[in-house]
């Protein structure tokens, strides 16, 4: 029972001192890469401004005709001044 504990543990010890070792060569070996090859971050592209119009003109007037048909009432009877968008 001795003698398998003690494999056991030395076993362990043998893997974790594997498992950590690899590890370490593997930040180091990164590390030489980020100072061979430096990250360039990607040229940005100026944003285009969409066209809010057309767009919005849309979803205004299917959320005006669902909420008309949901309250019972019509389109006219209310406005919808702002919609959030995330």
């Amino acid at each position: 029972m001795e003698a398998s504990f003690l494999a056991a543990v030395n076993v362990s010890i043998l893997a974790l001192t594997v498992i950590f070792t690899v590890l370490i060569i593997l930040i180091f070996t990164i590390k030489v890469l980020v100072k061979l090859i430096p990250y360039e971050a990607p040229h940005r592209q100026p944003a285009s401004t969409p066209s809010a119009s057309g767009d919005h003109d849309d979803h205004v007037a299917a959320i005006t005709a669902t909420l008309a048909m949901h309250l019972g009432k019509s389109p006219g009877e209310f406005r919808i001044v702002n919609i959030s968008q995330p």
